[in-house]
């Protein structure tokens, strides 16, 4: 394709943009109630609240400031096992708290650990090495980095494709400790020599079973099996999703220390409770019908819809806008800037209804999505529990809708009964007679 000249606009720079954040919503107090269970031998004690670790002043400031007044499950139990210098792999329900699990005491140690002020050089060898799927996930880890290394000598850098490689690799010869990347630009970027691997002390996958499925499993084999990349028990390694299939679990094992702790929120691969879930049985020829009877129904309510191919998500976008309603659309074909400016129309309300393929699915954090419509459902129960976990986040309530027809989706009738009985939600009569 033709050369790539994007160069996404800077971050900005002050302290209340940096620090500005999702309001938790009524139900954050119910994530108490989850329970933990932690497998492995001689697990820390779980952290009851952010005062009780030694960390510096300045990191305890940040996450006052960033809105932290307690902990989450997930923070609660991970935030000791990073600390006390354990590989982890942790599964929490969606919208919970899981970068901050990793980001604080990932942070707390490298501050802990003196880290020096990287100067500008030709080949940069950061601490900690935070890799995740999509280009927006990983951009708005980097985001949540900056508020907790805020006021220290620490530096971010995000990378990921889809923008100019020199813009990248000038972010990065300034200086790195903490790198955000995607699978193809860190290994593109390594390959350069732009990054040195051997101070890496820190290897966070998020959204691991993904990163360690058919999608980026060779890419993250390749990542650990260069030669300046410390060996297993030479790094940390921390991987947190909000689902692990079992054969994930067993391959995580190669990229982890034999006593690695496992920390279960809740159920694995649980849906959020806080999501209300209803499944329709909507055949092909009628669901954009019934989409726009639900768009009419809830009027400009934040609504994110997902279908199964990249042209569907044009031409569902293209035919709401027919419909007066002013929709965007976000997938792996339209270029990293047109994403971006959707993500924000969105963000923003201008445009409330947004349709996505699963490249919106995971880990993104858009503050009041009410609701989330499975136009097409994905192949996956995993995916399912994702894409509905966009809405329902930090405690607030959310709804979700999926159009089941019964000669595509046959396959998902037992495992979406298991999810929404797990959830507390009614499961029809007509599904189970499908399963």
């Amino acid at each position: 394709g033709p050369k790539v000249t994007y160069v996404p606009p800077p971050p900005p720079d002050d302290e209340e943009a940096i620090f500005a954040r999702y309001e938790t919503g009524m139900n954050f107090d119910k994530y108490d109630e989850n329970i933990v269970e932690v497998s492995g031998r001689d697990p820390p004690a779980a952290l009851m609240s952010f005062a009780d670790t030694n960390m510096c002043h300045t990191l305890t400031v940040n996450i006052a400031k960033a809105g932290y007044s307690k902990p989450t499950p997930v923070q609660k139990y991970s935030i000791p096992i990073i600390l006390a210098g354990r590989d982890l792999m942790a599964c929490a329900q969606t919208g919970s708290g899981k970068t901050a699990a990793f980001l604080v005491p990932v942070v707390a140690q490298m501050m802990r650990d003196g880290v020096t002020a990287s100067s500008f050089k030709e080949q940069q060898e950061p601490e900690c090495i935070i890799t995740a799927p999509t280009r927006e996930l990983v951009n708005q880890i980097f985001l949540e980095a900056r508020k907790f290394v805020y006021g220290t000598c620490i530096r971010p850098v995000v990378i990921y494709g889809g923008t100019q490689t020199d813009y990248s690799i000038r972010q990065i010869k300034q200086g790195c400790n903490i790198l955000c990347a995607t699978p193809g630009r860190l290994l593109d970027t390594v390959g350069r020599g732009k990054i040195g691997l051997h101070n890496v002390k820190y290897l966070v996958l998020d959204e691991a079973d993904r990163m360690l499925d058919m999608g980026f499993g060779a890419d993250m084999k390749k990542l650990v099996s260069f030669p300046d990349m410390p060996p297993k028990d030479k790094r940390q390694t921390l991987m947190f999703s909000a689902t692990f299939p079992e054969e994930v679990q067993r391959l995580a094992g190669e990229f982890l220390k034999t006593d690695f702790l496992f920390v279960v929120v809740g159920r694995v691969g649980g849906a959020c409770s806080d999501v209300q879930q209803n499944i329709l049985q909507v055949s092909q020829y009628f669901k954009r019908d019934k989409l726009i009877e639900i768009l009419h129904s809830i009027g400009d309510e934040r609504t994110l819809v997902f279908v199964d191919t990249k042209k569907k998500a044009d031409f569902i976008a293209c035919f709401l806008c027919q419909e007066n309603i002013p929709a965007t659309s976000i997938h792996g074909d339209r270029e990293q800037r047109e994403r971006e400016i959707a993500l924000r129309d969105f963000r923003s309300g201008k445009c409330p209804v947004l349709v996505a393929t699963s490249v919106a699915a995971r880990g993104l954090d858009i503050e009041s999505v009410q609701h989330v419509i499975n136009f097409d459902l994905p192949s996956t129960i995993e995916e399912y529990v994702h894409r509905i976990g966009r809405t329902g986040r930090c405690g607030n309530t959310g709804k979700a809708v999926g159009f089941f027809d019964n000669s595509s989706d046959g396959h998902l009738a037992r495992p979406l009964i298991k999810v929404l009985s797990d959830a507390q939600q009614e499961v029809p009569v007509w599904l189970t007679e499908v399963a």
